[in-house]
Parts: C-alpha cells; structure tokens; sequence
C-alpha cells in the first residue's frame, strides 16, 4: 500500500514539473525549510513537547505531500529559472499596499490589511507578494535564437497573475 502511495506520489511530481518547466518562463517558489518544519516535537525528559501526536500528523502531511521533491525536480527541468523566494512576512505584507503588519493576518484564512482595509483569502495575499517578487527578480529567463528572434524573452507576468 505505502509503495502504491509512493509511486503514485513520484508521477504526479514529475508530471507537475514537467507542466511547471514546459509553462513558465519563471517559476517562484517559497524557500521553505522543510527539514526544521517537520522537527519532532517531543521535547525532552525534563520537557515535554506539547500537542506531539498533532504534530506529528502534520509532520507526515508535509512531508507526504513531496514539496521538496517537486521543487527540486522542477530545479533539473527549468534551470535557472526557478526562483526560492524568502517567505518572510509574504502572510503579513499587503499585496495592495505593501503594508507589513501581523495584525493584517485575521486568521488562517482571512487577511484584512489594517492601512488601507484590502481585504483577501490570507494564502492568496501571500501568494501574490510571492507572485511579485519572483517577477521582479526576473529580468530575462530565456535567451532567444538569432534570425529575427528577440534577444531576450521577457517573463510571462499575465501567466504569473494569481487572480
């Protein structure tokens, strides 16, 4: 059974990163540190970690999900063309304003900006500044072929847009 899982867990990476690599001239993704994410949490003797059993449910969600595995293999597709942005205050920044507030962040969900009232789903705002600042890193992804052909192929921004 956990072989099947694993299997099934490997095509659908290659097939997301063969699709990623073939779509998009830059691919930003956040630099996770998935190896401190999925830390046990058991503690010591002296002390106990609280909430283990739950953590270690989200420890296998994580690490069942392949993030790692489809960032890199989408790295040996597209090279140099995929971005690990900082995921430092992506969930508390505006994406409207560029405010940077941990108030802004309602709950898990909501994301309600406390200077300008730009209200969103608190995972899409932080997919936009994602989305942003991947696209300003990217100055030209692609060289192009001689013969009429632009130097440089700019980054797809319209296939970048979230929503």
């Amino acid at each position: 059974m956990r072989a099947r899982e694993g299997d099934r867990r490997k095509d659908w990476v290659e097939k997301t990163s063969t699709d990623l690599a073939r779509r998009f001239d830059v691919i930003g993704v956040e630099d996770l540190k998935i190896s401190a994410m999925t830390r046990s949490a058991k503690g010591t003797i002296e002390a106990p970690g609280t909430n283990v059993r739950q953590k270690a449910g989200l420890n296998q969600g994580i690490l069942a999900n392949g993030w790692g595995r489809l960032v890199a293999r989408t790295e040996d597709k597209a090279p140099d063309r995929v971005w690990k942005i900082d995921p430092r205050y992506t969930s508390q920044t505006c994406n409207a304003c560029g405010h940077i507030a941990r108030e802004s962040r309602k709950s898990q969900a909501l994301f309600l900006c406390v200077a300008c009232k730009h209200r969103d789903h608190a995972d899409v705002n932080a997919a936009k500044n994602l989305r942003d600042t991947a696209a300003g890193l990217a100055v030209a992804a692609r060289g192009g072929l001689l013969l009429g052909e632009p130097v440089n192929r700019e980054p797809q921004r319209d296939l970048l847009l979230v929503g």
